[in-house]
């Protein structure tokens, strides 16, 4: 992902949610609540400073947990 592509940014958004997140119902306690929505603030980071471009359904996605 070299340039800006909204889709190519939110299907990698999307694989990375799919692959390495868990719903808060399914965590066994709070702290790997806690360790998922730190790897997703810094994945929204990271996209934030490469792109400035971060799809609005990932802050969304902080806000249910």
């Amino acid at each position: 992902m070299n340039s800006f592509d909204p889709h190519e940014i939110e299907l990698h958004l999307r694989i990375f949610t799919m692959r390495n997140f868990e719903r808060p119902m399914d965590c066994r306690d709070l702290e790997q609540v806690r360790f998922y929505v730190r790897e997703l603030c810094l994945k929204i980071e990271e996209l934030e400073s490469k792109f400035s471009y971060v799809p609005q359904w990932a802050y969304t996605l902080i806000g249910t947990i």
